[in-house]
């Protein structure tokens, strides 16, 4: 089975640090990237502080970084002045906490396909993240499709930073599954650079974060692509509440199904 990663939650703990118990999981950390607690080095090292007192190893643990109007391919140099401040603080707190790796956003327009904005955006984020990597030795980057209507652009920043193994795509089954592109033809495009996932459920139209099992994703389907393309990549159960992240992993494991799947064929 591939890793599993939940979203602790800091105030049911002894709770969270049983469900990962019970699954082998480990830990993405979804408290870091709202800019009110970026605002506030007393909040992140108040948050930090109480994460690492935690009995459990964290070298496996993951964090989401910062996203909202993060856009460091901006033509406004303010912008993305402010977006690489936001997207180092990030991997500073990666690297404080001995995390394995930060996933960060695309930051694209949905739909904007000219192409000097997509060639800007490649060269820009190349450039950007292949240095980043130089800047923190120790830290994975993942980048997560979110508002991208198709995965060929994503495709080809993976591709030509194939050449460094700590970057990866993040694939967001559930923000592809809202796209007119169907779930089969992102894994396949995407499938050499996944390194992590994030799976959630939904209605198919809009990202509602539901349990696994309670929308209208294949989840059949699902592991069949899996499978077909041999994605090997750790995988967080999107979801904050422990409720739906169990009931979500028990859907998985009952049906045998990606990543608990155990097969021979």
């Amino acid at each position: 089975m591939q890793q599993l990663h939940i979203i602790p939650d800091k105030k049911r703990m002894e709770e969270t640090l049983e469900l990962a118990d019970e699954y082998h999981a480990v830990f993405e950390y979804n408290d870091f990237f709202h800019p009110a607690v970026l605002d506030d080095q007393n909040k992140i090292d108040e948050l930090i502080s109480f994460y690492v007192k935690q009995p459990r190893d964290r070298s496996r643990d993951t964090m989401h970084g910062a996203f909202l109007d993060v856009t460091i391919h901006s033509e406004d140099s303010m912008i993305r002045q402010a977006s690489g401040y936001r997207i180092r603080q990030s991997m500073e707190i990666a690297r404080d906490m001995g995390l394995r790796g930060v996933v960060f956003h695309t930051g694209r327009l949905y739909g904007f396909r000219d192409e000097q904005y997509i060639r800007n955006w490649l060269d820009v984020n190349e450039a950007f993240f292949g240095g980043l990597l130089q800047e923190y030795p120790k830290q994975q980057i993942f980048m997560e499709n979110m508002f991208d209507e198709a995965p060929d652009i994503l495709q080809q920043l993976a591709k030509r930073l194939e050449h460094e193994p700590r970057f990866g795509v993040c694939l967001d089954y559930a923000h592809a599954a809202v796209t007119d592109i169907a779930g089969e033809q992102w894994v396949e495009a995407l499938a050499p650079y996944i390194r992590h996932m994030h799976i959630n459920d939904n209605d198919r139209i809009n990202d509602l974060h539901q349990e696994i099992g309670a929308g209208k994703i294949d989840w059949q389907a699902f592991d069949s692509q899996m499978r077909r393309f041999q994605v090997e990549s750790s995988v967080l159960i999107e979801m904050k509440d422990l409720g739906r992240q169990r009931r979500s992993m028990e859907y998985l494991k009952k049906n045998n199904l990606y990543p608990f799947a155990q097969r021979t064929d």
